[in-house]
Formats: structure tokens, C-alpha cells, sequence
């Protein structure tokens, strides 16, 4: 098959895919949920919860249909891994502390205040985790494999990950200079390079959004901006204040955007690269014969 008949399929795929999980979601949302509401009399608390769940359980239904469906394969990358999902979230943790408690102890971060941890940040969790999982179904369960299979793990990798980023810039667009949007794709094509690697190694999401998750939790906690959002600081344990240029501190983007992060993800980024390479988890285009998955029997 040549590459524009690939690609072409994979345009085809991605529209089946996207148009079933909207599809799907958007039913919950805008038809179930309203009727379990008004139904049960549910408060504005357990209303957020039942949303969250439901959109969750409708994307994975509908991300095991497509694959089901039209790969006609197992669905392998959504089995329990709860050993590497573990050291995923500490993984997560750990590459966030790394990053950013020099710059509290150098004075670039100080926490100004200590709120101590308050029943908001469970609802902050429930969110992040219900995104983090979203955006690894989107992202790298579907973009990214899609585009794998038709041009190759390295060319898919680094697609979506400009996809990813480009999609972020929203986040901080009309707040910040045209530097400072330059410096958030970087940022955050590096994220999802390290994010796709993660699931080249793994080749399970939930691996991936544990870490992913994980990461954003632990700027959340921290009280500064995270992926230049700042609905929660005032929930975090801290409240934390940036001192000083926006290439040391990450400006409005937060700490995804600082020196120091990003030279830690460019060189986890790299470590993973050479593993792959060595370990032989690249695939070819067009080359299931790569993949460990089971296909449907036909």
C-alpha cells in the first residue's frame, strides 16, 4: 500500500473514531445526564461526579469499539497493568519535584502561604484524571497509533505531538507575546513526545495517564499556573508566587514552561528514544507484524 493510500485511510479512520467517541460522549452529556439529574435529584457535587464517570466510561466504550470494529483487533493497551501504572504516578511525581524544588530553594518560587489540603482538591483530582485519561485515549490511543500505522512510529510521534501542543496554545493565546506561545509548543511538543514514548514502551494507556495525571497533579499542588490554567490554585496547599525572567519561572504557562522542566523532559525524552531504538519498539508503516496484539479471530 502507498503512502497516500495510508494516509488516506488513516484520515478515514481518525474521522470514524473522533465522530464515535463525540458521538458517544456528547449523547451521555447532553442526553442521559440531564434525565439520571433530574431523575435522582442529584446535587451540583454528585451531578460533576456522574458527568465525569460517564464521559469516561462512554470514551472508553467507544474507543474499544473502534478498535473492535475497525482494527478488528484486542483492544490491548486498555488491560490492567496496575505495577507499571503504579511507577507511572510516581514517575510523574518525581519528574515534577526534580523540576521545580531547585527553583523553590534558589528563590525563583516561594510559597507564601500554607492552606493545607481542603476537600477541593478531590474534586481537582477527579478532573485532572478524567483529562489526563481523555487526552491519552485521543491522543496517543488514537492519533498516534492511527498515524503509526500509515507513516510510522517516529513521523506519528512527532505529528501528534505538535497536534497536542498547537491544541494548548489556547491555554495562554491573547495573555502572552508571540516568544512566549513559541516557548509552550516547544514545551509541550516535548511532553507529548515523552508522553508517546511512554506508550511506545508500555503500549498501555493507562500506564500513560497515570503519569500524565500524576504530573499535573503535582503542579496543582503546588499552587502555580498549570498548562496556564489557574482555576485551581486557589484549592492547592500552596499559594506560590513566580520571582523573576519568564524562561526561568515558565511565566503564565507555569513550570511546563521553565528551563529547568523542559531540560528535564528533553533529557528523559531522549533516554526513552535510545531505549526504543535499541529495545526495537519502533514500528514500520503499514507493519501490524511489529505490534504484540492479538487480532479478532475472523
Amino acid at each position: 500500500m502507498t503512502l497516500i493510500r495510508r494516509l488516506l485511510r488513516a484520515l478515514l479512520h481518525m474521522l470514524a473514531a473522533f465522530a464515535l467517541l463525540v458521538g458517544l460522549v456528547q449523547l451521555f452529556r447532553l442526553g442521559l445526564l440531564p434525565w439520571i439529574q433530574s431523575g435522582l435529584g442529584l446535587d451540583a457535587a454528585a451531578t460533576g461526579l456522574i458527568r465525569r464517570s460517564g464521559i469516561v466510561l462512554c470514551a472508553l466504550f467507544a474507543y474499544w469499539v473502534y478498535v473492535r470494529w475497525i482494527e478488528r483487533r484486542v483492544p490491548d493497551e486498555l488491560r490492567p497493568a496496575p505495577r507499571m501504572t503504579a511507577l507511572a504516578l510516581v514517575a510523574g511525581v518525581a519528574m515534577v519535584a526534580i523540576g521545580v524544588l531547585p527553583l523553590y530553594a534558589s528563590g525563583v518560587y516561594a510559597a507564601t502561604e500554607y492552606r493545607g489540603f481542603g476537600g477541593a482538591l478531590a474534586g481537582a483530582a477527579g478532573v485532572i484524571v478524567v483529562a489526563a485519561l481523555m487526552e491519552e485515549i485521543v491522543y496517543r490511543g488514537l492519533l498516534f497509533r492511527i498515524l503509526e500505522n500509515a507513516c510510522g512510529s517516529l513521523p506519528a510521534l512527532w505529528l501528534q505531538a505538535l497536534v497536542f501542543a498547537l491544541m494548548h496554545i489556547a491555554n495562554v493565546e491573547g495573555e502572552v507575546d508571540a516568544l512566549a506561545q513559541a516557548t509552550t509548543v516547544a514545551s509541550v511538543v516535548l511532553l507529548g513526545a515523552l508522553w508517546t514514548l511512554l506508550f511506545v514502551h508500555s503500549r498501555n494507556l493507562w500506564v500513560v495517564a497515570a503519569h500524565h495525571a500524576a504530573w499535573n497533579y503535582a503542579i496543582l499542588l503546588t499552587g502555580l499556573p498549570l498548562s496556564g490554567l489557574d482555576d485551581w490554585r486557589e484549592a492547592a496547599p500552596l499559594a506560590s508566587v513566580a520571582q523573576g525572567p519568564d524562561w526561568l519561572t515558565g511565566g503564565a504557562f507555569g513550570p511546563e514552561n521553565a528551563i529547568s522542566t523542559m531540560l528535564l523532559v528533553a533529557a528523559v525524552v531522549v533516554v526513552l528514544f535510545r531505549l526504543a531504538r535499541r529495545r526495537g519498539r519502533y514500528r514500520a508503516a503499514g507493519d501490524p507484524t511489529q505490534a504484540p496484539l492479538r487480532r479478532v479471530a475472523t
